[in-house]
């Protein structure tokens, strides 16, 4: 591989004066927009302070990402531009020079992971047109980022670094010098997604030169966190491997500009978890009917863990929404994870007597709590063991409704914190069971309000068992529920008259060829 050195590399060391000249410079709006300061009405009450987002998802490829991409490309001179450009990227930056490349009448070879969400990788295509070639190589930005410098060498291109690059750095910090001119008010902190570090080194820089007295935060995703570890190290480190879901922020080493300007203007980082970014997501969505991905989620994320941790806030609140390209595939994902990740789901497994009247004693063991999600086999003659989501307004409920379990002769383990259970275990909950004689199998829709699931428990005749029980409360009108009851032969017209008295829709699945195939002995 040459070893000539890069852009970045022969720069000359960045301060925040330095940046925040480059940035006053940079030629963003010939292709990007001023984007919006958005009050979150909705977020701001619940956690009594005034947030704001800066709505990045609003550019035209959906991500900051062009501010430095197009500043970096603009700068070029006639014989790099006949060369044409190579970038690597996870999805984002790749939108950036796509379309940089287009308006410039550049040629880009662009390198993206074989894991990046296919809305990017068409958007890329799109944007780009003829311009653009996209290769698609390894399973992250780092091993996207080695087939591209291979790539640059042998065509002789320019490398547009998504990060680690002055121009780039500048373009990014552009988003500052909006958010500053825009809320000129008191302001606490700005909470900045982060990957390899190019935003947060350019807000950053530009904040503290203007306005030194406003807190900047960076924020990471547990899995990913590689410029957490370098500056609690000192110094920049490699991750052996990185979290994919936050996949914008999927990066093994922050780069040698951004990691300095770090050092020196970031107040403090803070890492968050997948069930954060879902119930960051859906916040975004709720106060803005828009959906980001994940890593244009972050930012938010942090921001929330840091008002929990600090209360009263002497300013505003901003969170960077750094973007938008979301997979729809992902959004079940999201909705399941977000009710955790706002502490308002505790998941539990909790073993109760085989016996008649044990579900009801199990609701009531409840109290006011509605069950977002219940899942049943009959396995074992003498106990049952149920999966089930209940509904909490505090983290501290988990405990209580445990205790309560408990002194109901309940065994109980609480899942709300383990992957496992969230991610697999609760979709393998049943198969065939010998137990399982003279089943019938029903679905059920009722009206999802407070204690309806338990009403339908206490109107089941006694002397019929509960073998099978799948409940999940998707935020809708109606609740949805599949029940396995033991009900013999003989007492059909018994039966019959329980469903027509019940008041709820019905369906018999009992010939249903999925479950004579899978779950009927």
């Amino acid at each position: 591989m040459n070893a000539r050195p890069s852009h970045a590399e022969s720069d000359p060391v960045l301060t925040a004066a330095s940046v925040l000249r480059r940035a006053e410079a940079a030629r963003v709006y010939e292709v990007a927009e001023h984007t919006a300061l958005d009050l979150a009405p909705l977020l701001s009450t619940r956690i009594g302070a005034s947030v704001l987002l800066k709505r990045e998802d609003q550019q035209p490829v959906f991500s900051f990402k062009l501010r430095g991409a197009y500043n970096r490309m603009a700068q070029l001179d006639e014989v790099q531009r006949a060369k044409g450009v190579i970038a690597a990227s996870a999805g984002n930056h790749a939108q950036g020079v796509a379309l940089a490349a287009s308006r410039l009448g550049i040629r880009a070879t662009i390198v993206m992971p074989v894991t990046a969400p296919q809305v990017k990788v068409d958007a890329v295509r799109r944007f780009g047109g003829n311009f653009v070639d996209v290769v698609l190589a390894g399973d992250s930005y780092s091993d996207a980022q080695t087939e591209a410098q291979r790539l640059r060498d042998a065509l002789d291109a320019t490398f547009v670094h998504p990060f680690d690059d002055p121009d780039v750095i500048a373009g990014q910090a552009t988003v500052a010098l909006e958010l500053l001119d825009q809320h000129p008010g008191p302001l606490h902190a700005v909470f900045v997604p982060v990957g390899g570090g190019g935003l947060l080194a350019g807000v950053a820089s530009v904040i503290k030169a203007r306005r030194p007295d406003v807190r900047v935060f960076g924020v990471q995703a547990c899995d990913a966190d590689a410029m957490v570890r370098a500056l609690d190290k000192g110094e920049r480190i490699v991750l052996e491997d990185v979290g994919l879901f936050a996949d914008g922020t999927a990066v093994k080493q922050v780069g040698a500009l951004t990691f300095s300007l770090c050092q020196q203007y970031v107040d403090g980082m803070l890492r968050v978890d997948t069930d954060a970014i879902c119930a960051a997501i859906r916040d975004i969505y709720q106060d803005t009917r828009s959906v980001p991905e994940p890593s244009g989620a972050l930012a938010l994320a942090g921001l929330k863990q840091y008002a929990a941790a600090h209360g009263h806030c002497d300013g505003a609140l901003v969170a960077i929404v750094s973007g938008a390209n979301m997979n729809f595939d992902r959004l079940r994902f999201v909705a399941e994870r977000a009710e955790v990740g706002e502490q308002r789901e505790a998941v539990f497994a909790v073993t109760i007597p085989e016996q008649r009247g044990s579900f009801r004693r199990f609701c009531h063991a409840l109290g006011q709590h509605a069950i977002t999600e219940f899942n049943y086999r009959i396995g074992d003659a003498r106990a049952a063991h149920i999966f089930v989501g209940i509904q909490t307004a505090q983290r501290g409920e988990r405990a209580a409704l445990a205790n309560a379990f408990r002194d109901n002769d309940f065994g109980v383990l609480d899942l709300t914190d383990d992957e496992l259970s969230k991610l697999h275990l609760r979709h393998m909950i049943g198969g065939r069971s010998s137990l399982a004689h003279d089943e019938r199998l029903y679905r059920f829709d009722f009206p999802e309000r407070p204690g309806a699931l338990a009403r339908f428990l206490e109107r089941m005749h006694p002397d019929w068992n509960i073998s099978l029980f799948h409940y999940r409360n998707h935020g809708a009108d109606y609740g949805r529920i599949l029940v396995g009851i033991q009900v013999p032969p003989s007492e059909d017209a018994l039966f019959q008259r329980f469903l027509t008295t019940l008041g709820y829709r019905y369906i018999d699945e009992s010939d249903n060829p999925a479950y004579r195939l899978l779950l009927r002995v």
